[in-house]
């Protein structure tokens, strides 16, 4: 069964989908590891980790395509990608539809802001009119109908908290997004409970909310969300901001404490769950491959004769 067919399903279930997000393949890994059902990809960690620059429309659609490629042949369950504003207008758009099924991925979000955009949390967005926003979402929606009906398409809108923007517009916008062919709707930038509960009751398809621990977001419980009826929940920056602080305490720590504190910190590694990194990685899976269709003497000598990690 495809991705796209299986995101479909999960979201038949009418139960809240919790969706990190992964900023590259190993990110990933870890999120399915976790029990997640559904992924995101985010174009704020993409941004960050790739090009180590603010989320301010500087990746391409050829990097975002390539990293949602490497992602979802990384894992097994169905990943939901940044595609920006379209990467372009609405003719752009329908290429961008194109590589993003071609890529594995289940769907994408895809909003309304002026080129080059910038983090829906940031101050100082503008948006384009409802007149060609509806435009990117039909062009997107003839493509994904011509290539894979399954693909699902979700209508960011940041138009809450861009110029001359507000919660009219939010429902304005949703509602032509739905009536354009958009599966889902994505009001970034809410600001409480009481604009999230209005998305739900005036926008006629499901809501995707974005939990964002480095932006403006509420929180709300899970079990609050699923009772309100949002559909999606993602928490983009989690992982990324994680991984942020994870790795600078480590080279802080080493800068300082040089072979002691190497060793201290592998010791405590060791009983992590991914503390032997070597397996976590697939080396094991590979010895097997090998042991499958190399010839028999050439691998027993591989491992007979070398030095280091015995999968």
């Amino acid at each position: 069964m495809k991705q796209t067919q299986i995101l479909r399903q999960l979201l038949a279930q009418g139960k809240l989908l919790v969706k990190p997000s992964a900023y590259d393949a190993l990110s990933a890994r870890i999120i399915e590891r976790a029990g997640f059902p559904i992924m995101g990809v985010t174009g704020y960690g993409i941004s960050s980790a790739m090009l180590g620059k603010p989320d301010v429309g500087l990746v391409t659609l050829t990097e975002a395509v390539n990293a949602a490629r490497y992602i979802s042949g990384a894992v097994d369950i169905p990943i939901i990608c940044d595609a920006d504003t379209g990467f372009g207008n609405a003719i752009n758009v329908m290429r961008t539809t194109e590589e993003f099924i071609k890529s594995g991925a289940a769907g994408f979000h895809m909003e309304d802001q002026v080129a080059p955009k910038r983090c829906g949390h940031v101050a100082g967005k503008e948006t384009i009119s409802t007149e060609e926003a509806v435009g990117k979402i039909r062009a997107a929606d003839h493509v994904r109908r011509e290539l894979d009906p399954d693909f699902l398409i979700i209508a960011r809108t940041d138009v809450r908290g861009a110029v001359d923007g507000g919660m009219d517009a939010v429902i304005q916008r949703g509602r032509a997004f739905a009536d354009a062919g958009a599966d889902m709707v994505f009001p970034d930038g809410l600001i409480s409970r009481e604009e999230l509960e209005r998305c739900v009751k005036e926008i006629p398809v499901p809501i995707h909310y974005n939990m964002s621990v480095v932006g403006i977001s509420f929180y709300l419980t899970l079990g609050e969300l699923e009772a309100m009826g949002v559909a999606i929940v993602s928490n983009p920056g989690g992982p990324l901001r994680a991984a942020v602080k994870a790795v600078w305490d480590y080279v802080h720590g080493f800068a300082e404490g040089g072979t002691d504190f190497m060793i201290k910190s592998d010791k405590e590694f060791e009983v992590h769950p991914t503390g032997d990194m070597h397996k976590f990685f697939g080396f094991p899976e590979i010895r097997k491959l090998e042991e499958k269709y190399l010839p028999e003497a050439a691998v027993e000598k591989k491992y007979r004769d070398s030095i280091g990690y015995q999968p």
